[in-house]
């Protein structure tokens, strides 16, 4: 399933910073960045449950805010791209 992982974290504190980084590293391993706070994940629903959590217990829920759309797995029509940085095919051959 597709799932849009978005994210803003207060960064008015050190510790803010590093809630930013730590929240970024963790969407990474999870999905592709296509916007600066917006990660595309192509994940299961176990997969999907650690995120949720591991994201959950970095955040201050005072200061921050995460968003999820799951878009489940029939999300290539509903998903519209015009401008700048080309999309991506997730479930597409990776070339390194």
């Amino acid at each position: 399933m597709l799932v849009l992982v978005t994210y803003d974290v207060s960064t008015m504190t050190d510790a803010g910073k590093r809630r930013l980084r730590k929240v970024a590293k963790i969407c990474v391993n999870h999905g592709q960045r296509v916007q600066n706070s917006v990660f595309e994940c192509v994940i299961d629903a176990s997969q999907f449950a650690l995120m949720k959590r591991k994201l959950t217990n970095e955040i201050d829920k005072e200061n921050d805010s995460l968003r999820f759309y799951i878009l489940g797995n029939n999300y290539k029509s509903k998903i519209e791209h015009i401008g700048a940085k080309p999309s991506f095919d997730p479930e597409g051959v990776l070339l390194i």
